[in-house]
């Protein structure tokens, strides 16, 4: 289940083990608190910290062994482990009897950033409840930010709520604390508007490259050397900007030579359907032959910059050159 269905799952009841995959620090955190409030009192003596990498061999039998021990003046004995990553045998020799049968009294919580091949799948485990942890989409960091806004008694505009998401890269982790702020800022009964997020809060570099390549696609080239000298002076590389602007144009290439839906394509291509749409859009701006053109050169340009024949300085004015000025 994704992060956003755990609470309510946790009014149904409190399953043995639960597996939280994925890189969203803020969702681990959340819901290692919401096990513990709702299941652990006296965390001091029932709220154990294991780090995985340290359960090899017989430290996984003694690991096993700990998950029976009886909680102290507490309901439950949360067990925290994080970068848990056992090859399927040590799993099956040390492990598989306690999955097949857990402590009743022991919430054992798996946090890994990511599956690594060659270990054991936790998700097909028996008595696992998985906790997708990836970074949340736009709408649902919009909703999120809307019904926190709500609870606290501020009316968040929907281009506020979607700049805030943007701004922050859908990074809850950054966005709960970018919110706190605002909702200190507008003050109960206040409304959070675009230009409040805008004069309060610092765009990614990621959303800055997006605006940058947004940018090279209108040929803007007062907005693109804004956003470029911004992204420069915060230690944005050349070398890395040549990238970004060939990346873009190869998209922007790839979209208008594929065929299909924007949902066929955008799984192709990794991207959202409503992304292959306005890049299609943009694409048709420019032609197909010349969004290859302009996808070609970025590209030789770009390679020129890494193996030395330019200095990333040159490359970088010719691919402006290339983009604003032929």
């Amino acid at each position: 289940m994704k992060f956003t269905e755990l609470k309510k799952s946790l009014d149904g009841g409190i399953a043995p083990v639960y597996y939280l995959e994925g890189e969203e620090t803020y969702f681990h955190a959340s819901a290692e608190k919401m096990l513990r409030e709702r299941c652990v009192q006296q965390p001091t003596l029932n709220d154990v910290r294991i780090e995985g990498d340290s359960l090899k061999g017989d430290a996984l039998a003694s690991f096993r062994d700990s998950l029976y021990v009886y909680p102290f003046l507490s309901e439950k004995r949360l067990v925290r482990v994080y970068g848990f990553y056992p090859t399927e045998k040590e799993y099956e020799t040390y492990l598989s009897r306690y999955f097949a049968d857990p402590c009743p009294t022991t919430i054992l919580l798996i946090v890994n950033a990511q599956k690594k091949s060659g270990t054991a799948d936790w998700k097909k485990k028996p008595n696992v409840t998985y906790v997708d942890c990836s970074r949340a989409d736009e709408e649902t960091v919009c909703r999120w930010i809307y019904l926190t806004m709500k609870r606290a008694g501020v009316k968040a505009e929907g281009d506020a709520a979607l700049a805030l998401a943007q701004f922050c890269s859908c990074s809850m982790a950054r966005i709960s604390r970018e919110t706190e702020k605002l909702i200190l800022l507008v003050g109960q009964g206040g409304t959070l508007t675009r230009e409040i997020v805008e004069q309060n809060v610092s765009r990614d570099a990621d959303y800055k490259i997006y605006e940058m390549t947004q940018a090279a696609s209108r040929r803007s080239f007062a907005a693109f050397t804004e956003i470029l000298n911004d992204l420069i002076e915060k230690g944005f590389d050349e070398i890395a900007a040549l990238g970004a602007l060939a990346s873009h144009f190869r998209t922007l290439y790839d979209v208008s030579a594929m065929s299909g839906s924007d949902a066929e394509i955008g799984k192709a291509l990794g991207i959202k359907p409503y992304a292959v749409q306005k890049n299609r859009e943009t694409a048709a701006r420019f032609g197909k032959e010349r969004v290859k053109e302009f996808y070609i050169r970025l590209y030789e340009l770009s390679c020129a910059s890494k193996s030395g024949l330019m200095t990333k300085e040159s490359a970088l004015k010719e691919a402006i050159a290339k983009i604003f000025f032929e």
